[in-house]
């Protein structure tokens, strides 16, 4: 997922729910594609889904940029309380939501136009994608150490750059390992009743060219 443009722009999304017979990008410019999204599983992880919800309140308040401070703070709670809605039991969600919130209220007390708060508000998501994206490889650096040229790994759902704003947790390990010229082999068991082993973990690492074998666990 990726934020395109300034603060009228919109959230590139790939759909998950497709994979792996079909790629598809869904643009969002509304709120409540924002909350369909995560609530369908078309973004899902919960580093993703925190990340999703950052940009889902610059959206979701796109359309009072240029309102007063009092319909721009009421329409702040409204997009955080739909959003905490839509996957209740996600604590990046909520952490996220908060971390807005929070940069919100210390911005209040500076008096800047909406236009201005919401472009602020912008910059934290982004900060909020590029903090996941850097913990991401720090995983992936020290874990991939641990690893040794030859090894198998067995693998459980999805934990890698579908799930998260980078490179992935659990798989951010295999992809070092891999670059730093480790021989590594994956087993994804298929993940029922969803498939996310299957479905999400086997097509991410084809497309970086590991090894990988979809193992029934049944």
């Amino acid at each position: 997922l990726k934020w395109v443009g300034g603060s009228g722009g919109y959230l590139s999304l790939l759909d998950q729910t497709l994979l792996p017979a079909r790629v598809k990008y869904l643009r969002i410019r509304e709120l409540s594609v924002v909350i369909d999204a995560i609530r369908r599983l078309a973004v899902r992880g919960a580093p993703a889904i925190g990340i999703a919800a950052a940009y889902g309140v610059c959206i979701g308040l796109q359309d009072v940029a240029q309102d007063g401070d009092e319909v721009f703070f009421a329409k702040l709670d409204e997009v955080s309380d739909y959003l905490a809605g839509s996957r209740p039991t996600a604590v990046n969600l909520f952490w996220s939501l908060e971390r807005m919130s929070a940069r919100a209220e210390e911005l209040a007390a500076r008096k800047l136009a909406p236009r201005d708060l919401l472009k602020a508000l912008l910059q934290e998501a982004l900060e909020i994608h590029e903090e996941d994206r850097s913990l991401c490889r720090a995983i992936g650096e020290h874990g991939g150490r641990l690893l040794r040229s030859g090894w198998s790994v067995l693998t459980h759902c999805n934990a890698g750059s579908l799930a998260t704003g980078g490179m992935g947790t659990a798989l951010a390990v295999i992809y070092c390992a891999v670059q730093g010229g480790k021989k590594i082999r994956v087993y994804a068991d298929e993940t029922r009743p969803l498939l996310q082993g299957a479905r999400l973990t086997s097509w991410e690492l084809n497309e970086a060219g590991i090894e990988v074998t979809v193992a029934c666990d049944n």
